[in-house]
């Protein structure tokens, strides 16, 4: 039996001030030979196939994509080129720049999607509140095709702002979001109206921005919702599956376990009240003047 390789001896990444930070296998600071073999040929296939972009292929993000595929190098390099195409064919750089989603505080009585604070970890926490969900003056609103730019432009501002800031205010990297699913009062009629945008969006999430999820509780979950996760489910692959906890109507503990009480909007069992309703405060450490 092969015995284990042994973590490489990469340094920490730059910015690590927590004394206390180690970081999980496959990441920087705690990669095998192997995973830092994998690491330098696919860093070097790119350059070498002109496929290489500075700005967006750090060591991290490279890791992201390997880990998202086992380490298998062309695996990772051919999700490395789809995502790429599909940014150009998605028009992100122009979207970043451009767009303005203007009927946010309208949407948000209908569909509140929104980043709040931080966890115990440090990562951003992510909030759907589907229970509200209103499809009919949803779209009276907004379409479906918005909705879909309006959650590609917040996951660069995840990658390229709110990562980053919370690595600063916690002193070592973060690379996941902590994410609460609200399903109080969501009936079957109401998912099955959205699940086209549901697809959608898991498939950008995993295709494009991989390895991006830390923590995923949803909560409130119905007696119906086995109905529910019997669609979603095979949408995932088992990875993203195994970072999912479905909780009842008690999960009030679980989640202060993870998430500060002074962080968790009051509504789910925090203390959390800000000005304007926590949904739209876009409070955090990537915001520095939040309406609080």
């Amino acid at each position: 039996m092969a015995t284990p390789q042994p973590a490489s001896a990469s340094p920490m990444p730059e910015g690590v001030t927590d004394p206390s930070y180690k970081p999980l296998p496959g990441r920087l600071g705690n990669l095998t030979q192997t995973q830092l073999h994998a690491l330098e040929t696919l860093r070097r296939q790119l350059q070498d196939e002109g496929l290489f972009v500075p700005e967006r292929m750090d060591d991290a993000t490279l890791l992201r994509f390997l880990r998202a595929r086992k380490f298998d190098v062309e695996k990772a390099k051919a999700m490395i080129v789809a995502c790429e195409q599909w940014r150009k064919d998605f028009k992100v750089e122009e979207l970043v720049e451009s767009f303005d989603f203007k009927e946010k505080a309208a949407v948000d009585k209908y569909y509140p999607q929104y980043y709040h604070k931080m966890d115990k970890d440090g990562r951003p926490v992510y909030i759907e509140v589907l229970g509200k969900l209103n499809i009919q003056e949803l779209y009276k609103l907004t379409t479906q095709e918005r909705q879909l730019q309006r959650l590609v432009v917040e996951y660069e501002k995840f990658i390229t702002d709110r990562l980053p800031a919370c690595a600063a205010a916690v002193g070592h990297p973060v690379e996941t979001s902590c994410t609460i699913l609200d399903l109080s009062g969501v009936s079957l009629s109401q998912f099955y109206r959205v699940k086209d945008y549901v697809s959608a969006a898991a498939s950008i999430g995993q295709d494009r921005y991989p390895e991006c999820m830390g923590k995923f509780y949803i909560i409130n979950a119905p007696w119906a919702f086995s109905a529910v996760w019997t669609v979603i489910k095979p949408w995932l692959d088992e990875v993203t599956v195994s970072k999912i906890d479905i909780l009842g109507g008690g999960y009030k503990d679980k989640l202060l376990a993870q998430i500060p009480a002074e962080n968790l909007p009051k509504q789910f069992g925090g203390k959390c009240e800000c000005a304007g309703g926590c949904s739209l405060s876009d409070a955090g450490p990537w915001n520095p003047d939040p309406a609080l």
